[in-house]
């Protein structure tokens, strides 16, 4: 579920052909706002889902659960259900805002109407793992389940998360990723005050420019990633078409500051390394980087360094797929990892749009404007939240 399309065929196509999904704000006036573009997702109904369930949901959670159907039926699950172990399916998927949508309005109502006017659903659609509940809920998958809020590198963490309970052998198999509807009025005017958000409302595709020297903020984007993953014996033993391995995931604090990275990437490196170390992998191996890459110059920059200290001179093949997509916050990594997912599977690295000025202080491996044809055995995909929260997911070829 992201800007770009709501099925994998769709989202897939849009980025191996650079096309953005960047355009006006529509899910309110934003006139009064200095920044009034995002990346939004229309019409999103879940099936099966009547007027009364979609208004019982905010639309993270609405978007969660779409993901998860799409994940759920790729995977081959629908006919599969009742050969499963339930109690040992679960589900991680997070958020870094959670439902802000239900918030904001509920707090409009209690001040213009007062405390009877609060809807009794406001906590329930409210909380943070309320998408990860709800999409248990809907399967019955009664298994371990958790909602990471580590902001924007949320996802990862969920991935991770899910893939350590199956190595410790708590669950055979789990749904991971992250949901985020953070396109509210609130949100938007929080990180505009920020000065973190592009204001080139007149061009809204080319305002997502990663590591260009003309980009002027990120791009608040909305949507859903969840994958399907399981341990090899699971998978094999109900005949699942394996698309790739979930090696490791490397984790590490900045604890520096609240927004800024450490201008040196120190801390991105370290997550680097620490997922090389646990997947056993060299850097030399890493085919596809898939970078935070947000369209913000301290965060480039210091990502930049961070993968000058890990690899070198011989760097991978570097995108930040968030010039298409913007930037979904909690469930930015999650799309993004599927779309390294994709280009193991298909030997397709998607481009950076709207690079037109490098950056001099982000010499990077970047794959410009068009897609690249590459055998990719190994990618990494960062994500770096605020709080100075790092993690590196590291996802293979599988070969078994």
């Amino acid at each position: 579920m992201s800007p770009v399309g709501k099925t994998i065929d769709t989202f897939w196509d849009a980025l191996c052909n650079g096309r953005s999904g960047i355009g006006p704000i529509t899910h309110f006036d934003s006139s009064e706002f200095k920044t009034q573009i995002a990346g939004e997702v229309e019409d999103v109904v879940p099936e099966g889902f009547s007027k009364k369930d979609l208004n019982r949901q905010d639309p993270y959670s609405v978007y969660a659960i779409e993901a998860a159907d799409q994940a759920w039926n790729d995977a081959g699950l629908e006919g599969y259900k009742d050969s499963l172990d339930l109690d040992r399916c679960g589900v991680v998927i997070g958020s870094g805002i959670g439902g802000i949508t239900t918030i904001e309005n509920e707090i409009i109502r209690l001040q213009n109407g007062g405390p009877r006017r609060v809807s009794p659903m406001t906590i329930p659609k409210g909380i943070s793992n309320l998408g990860s509940g709800n999409v248990a809920i809907r399967y019955g998958l009664r298994g371990p389940n958790k909602s990471i809020v580590t902001a924007c590198a949320s996802s990862n963490h969920c991935i991770g998360e899910g893939a350590d309970l199956i190595r410790l052998g708590r669950a055979d198999m789990m749904l991971v990723g992250g949901a985020e509807a953070s396109i509210t009025p609130f949100s938007i005017a929080g990180f505009a005050a920020m000065r973190a958000m592009s204001t080139r409302n007149d061009d809204p595709q080319r305002a997502s420019r990663p590591f260009d020297m003309d980009r002027d903020g990120f791009v608040m984007g909305e949507g859903a990633g969840v994958m399907v993953i399981e341990s090899e014996e699971h998978a094999k033993a109900r005949g699942a078409t394996i698309l790739a391995e979930v090696c490791s995931l490397g984790e590490s604090c900045d604890a520096f500051h609240m927004t800024a990275p450490l201008s040196d990437g120190s801390g991105g490196a370290k997550a680097m390394f620490n997922a090389l170390s646990q997947a056993q992998i060299n850097a030399d191996e890493v085919s596809y980087f898939n970078a935070h890459g947000t369209s913000t110059k301290l965060n480039e920059q210091g990502e930049s360094q961070a993968l000058r200290t890990v690899f070198g001179e011989d760097m991978p093949y570097v995108t930040s797929t968030k010039s298409m997509t913007g930037h979904l916050l909690g469930a930015a990594s999650a799309i993004e990892g599927i779309s390294c997912v994709l280009s193991i599977r298909d030997g397709v690295i998607p481009p950076t749009i709207n690079y037109e000025t490098p950056d001099p202080d982000c010499p990077v491996n970047l794959v410009s404007n068009e897609a690249k044809e590459a055998t990719v055995n190994v990618a990494m995909s960062n994500s770096l939240g605020f709080g100075g929260h790092n993690a590196s997911l590291i996802l293979k070829r599988y070969n078994g």
